[in-house]
């Protein structure tokens, strides 16, 4: 059975920044990484648990790597079988800017 996969209001921010940033370096190519950002966030749907661990109960999916990589900070709460995405970054971006 599939995990509900819960995206955070504030996803949309992210998506919107690394899209901007993908238009000015990459603008050929920035809504198709843009799609595979979101692919791989799906495959959470079946395997809920397959980002490395973080703090605070929450994990990582890494998704890509070096210039094309990106994190997404989730957690898995088993109880509800739900995944809430909680944030994306770059994986040369230091930090999140919420968590």
């Amino acid at each position: 059975m599939a995990s509900c996969i819960e995206i955070a209001e504030a996803v949309r921010e992210d998506f919107d920044r690394i899209f901007d940033h993908l238009a000015q370096f990459d603008p050929e190519h920035a809504a198709e990484r843009i799609r595979e950002i979101i692919a791989a966030i799906d495959v959470l749907g079946t395997n809920p648990q397959i980002g490395r661990p973080a703090s605070k109960n929450l994990r990582e999916l890494i998704i890509g790597r070096g210039s094309r990589g990106y994190v997404a900070l989730y957690r898995y709460v088993p109880e509800l079988d739900t995944v809430f995405v909680l944030a994306v970054r770059g994986q040369r971006e230091a930090g999140y800017k919420r968590a």
